[in-house]
């Protein structure tokens, strides 16, 4: 009896894996490292935007308040300092409010947008795997079905336990395509939607320090230990 069930086949994922195909092997590897990957970028984006939640936070008290850009987060500080060196190019110029304000709005936006653009990387992967892993698991499961098909040629026997391991092993790349594309597809989804959001508040608080700017007699954006930075014209 104990010999009987040593030689009894093992239907376990990790068993069916191990007993597939070479091809249907290497596409379940490349499931599963591209399954890894995405988690750690999944993990790593959800890191960094709760810290965007926090810079566009302390961007909207940028709108009311002079800050010190040695003490602000990065995304923060880029855009302070876009204002700031896009008013020292204006120093000199004689033109209406309306242009200098639109100015300096396309300064902070391109500086935004460069800086939003790091938070970038790695979602066209994601997207990638999302797309294309059904299809890799689909690929290793028609190679599986066919080589299970072969085998019940060679063998002449339709029966059940010849028929189904073969089967079971390749569907197990089905769903290991599955299983990487979801998680990819959702977090994709979830990270451009807050990348947008945060966006749309960014550029509301940057509408607001344009305005400040152009005021007359205007609070600095920017402030240093020893004395405020110019930060406007007065006219």
């Amino acid at each position: 009896m104990e010999q009987i069930a040593q030689a009894a086949p093992d239907f376990s994922v990790y068993g069916l894996m191990m007993h597939a195909d070479p091809v249907v092997k290497g596409v379940l590897v490349l499931l599963v490292l591209a399954s890894v990957a995405c988690w750690a970028i999944i993990l790593e984006k959800a890191i960094r935007l709760i810290g965007l939640s926090r810079d566009v936070r302390r961007l909207r008290v940028a709108g009311r308040q002079a800050l010190n850009p040695e003490s602000e987060p990065r995304l923060v500080r880029a855009v302070l300092r876009a204002a700031e060196e896009e008013d020292e190019e204006d120093m000199g110029r004689t033109e209406p409010r309306s242009e200098q304000r639109a100015r300096l709005e396309r300064a902070m936006r391109s500086a935004l947008k460069t800086e939003l653009r790091r938070l970038e990387v790695g979602l066209p992967f994601l997207a990638t795997v999302g797309s294309a892993s059904p299809f890799i698991g689909l690929f290793g499961t028609v190679w599986g079905i066919v080589n299970s098909f072969t085998s019940i040629a060679q063998q002449k026997d339709t029966s059940l336990a010849v028929v189904a391991p073969g089967i079971a092993e390749a569907l197990v790349a089905t769903a290991l395509g599955l299983a990487a594309a979801i998680p990819a597809v959702v977090a994709y989804n979830q990270i451009a939607v807050s990348l947008g959001r945060a966006s749309a508040h960014a550029n509301t608080s940057i509408t607001e320090i344009a305005k400040r700017l152009v005021r007359p007699h205007a609070e600095p954006v920017l402030k240093t230990a020893a004395e405020p930075i110019r930060a406007g014209k007065h006219f």
